[in-house]
């Protein structure tokens, strides 16, 4: 088998891995009851028109609160369709669901949303800093962008770990990168974070559970940060 043969027979082995399996796998270590309830807790703040960055088989949609009264979603894939759709009939909020990459510029106008979310999404942004920078664009002045997101360890034993394994967890995981400061991030990209809690999930490995949940603005209130 030449070069190029090899090539593109490993370029469909892992879109067949990214389209069928990947998902499931997601679904499996994402949609445990324990997330399920950080889900919920992350997303309580929203109300309105919400954007959802990050949708992927819409593991969210179960957990928004009944203030949200209408949900437009990007992801860069449609994953597990049918699940999706089953999802999108149960959710008492209409679902308008986008096929974009979140690291380009979104086809919203400025200030178009009452609130942004993320949730285990800003590990696999190409052009993270760009994603974020939109996020802030599209955000009302009063709204609420909401993330829950795994990243980088404040304990630099943990984080040097997460530097040495973070290029197989970023193969196998689909471009995730466990190792990426989200807070600094988030700052960065000229959000203010109005309150972030940092703890490590239960019953995960602190290489990859270590989590953020906060909310940031555009502006206003400073950070009020809390270590569980």
């Amino acid at each position: 088998m030449t070069r190029p043969q090899e090539n593109r027979k490993l370029q469909i082995e892992m879109g067949f891995y990214s389209k069928h399996i990947f998902p499931r796998l997601v679904e499996l270590s994402l949609g445990r009851g324990p997330v399920r309830d950080e889900r919920r807790a992350a997303l309580a703040p929203l109300h309105g028109h919400v954007l959802e960055v990050g949708f992927g088989t819409g593991l969210n949609l179960p957990c928004y609160p009944s203030q949200v009264t209408r949900l437009t979603t990007i992801d860069s894939e449609m994953m597990l369709p049918g699940r999706v759709a089953d999802r999108i009939a149960r959710t008492r909020a209409p679902v308008r669901q986008l096929k974009l990459d979140a690291g380009g510029r979104l086809p919203f106008e400025d200030e178009s949303f009452d609130g942004v979310v993320t949730t285990f999404t800003l590990c696999s942004i190409g052009e993270v800093a760009t994603a974020l920078a939109e996020i802030r664009r599209v955000l009302k002045p009063a709204a609420d962008y909401v993330f829950l997101e795994h990243g980088r360890s404040d304990d630099p034993r943990i984080a040097r770990l997460q530097d040495r394994f973070n290029p197989i967890t970023k193969l196998i995981g689909c471009g995730c990168n466990m190792n990426r400061p989200i807070d600094k991030l988030i700052t960065a990209a000229g959000l203010q974070i109005a309150k972030l809690d940092r703890f490590v999930m239960p019953d995960s490995p602190r290489i990859l559970g270590e989590l953020y949940r906060g909310v940031a603005h555009r502006g206003g209130a400073g950070m009020e940060a809390v270590q569980e």
